[in-house]
């Protein structure tokens, strides 16, 4: 009864083990993956064209400042900036998409058009179209060649600098008209 008893705790610790074993070696789902990888290295400029609405583009000047190019040339608000280029280079890959049908996806006209070029010379379009279903990604089309979802949060980033441009210095409107001379107060007479 002894050896029976033993016999039943090894046999539970070798599938107890086993079971273990097999959930460690279990295949991991896959994630989100960068869009860009490393050998792009850093963006030094980001084109955002809306469907409608004027073009807004960043670029590194010579000393590697950001600078506005477009609409107005200005300097730029270097944390803004560089807050685009982050998340330009850390756009993820939702999942790539087989179907070719761009009007399926809003990408027939796409709503955005955001070209980005990289220190290694690369220069990569993306297509903005629809957002998913469950809004948390966007499709896109890279290179007119590859369909694929991104990540929500950081196409709306990059897409938010057509709507707010990250400008050093706004200047600020002035509540009155300006006038040209002083006007007098007139006397009423009084009765």
């Amino acid at each position: 009864m002894l050896v029976l008893f033993i016999l039943l705790i090894g046999v539970y610790f070798i599938v107890k083990n086993q079971q273990e074993t097999a959930a460690a070696q279990a295949t991991p789902t896959p994630g989100a993956t960068s869009l860009f990888g490393p050998q792009e290295g850093q963006p030094t400029s980001i084109e955002v064209a809306p469907d409608e609405g004027e073009t807004v583009r960043l670029a590194r000047d010579a000393q590697g400042v950001w600078v506005l190019e477009l609409p107005i040339r200005a300097e730029a608000n270097q944390a803004l900036a560089e807050g685009a280029a982050s998340q330009a280079a850390a756009l993820k890959v939702e999942r790539e998409l087989e179907n070719r049908d761009l009007e399926i996806f809003g990408l027939d006209v796409p709503a955005h058009v955001i070209t980005i070029e990289f220190d290694s010379g690369t220069r990569h379009v993306l297509e903005i179209g629809d957002s998913t279903p469950t809004r948390s990604g966007y499709y896109v089309r890279l290179d007119e060649d590859r369909l694929m979802i991104v990540g929500m949060n950081g196409i709306d980033a990059l897409m938010n600098l057509a709507v707010s441009p990250p400008y050093l210095n706004t200047p600020t409107p002035s509540p009155l008209p300006p006038t040209e001379t002083p006007v007098a107060p007139t006397e009423t007479p009084t009765p």
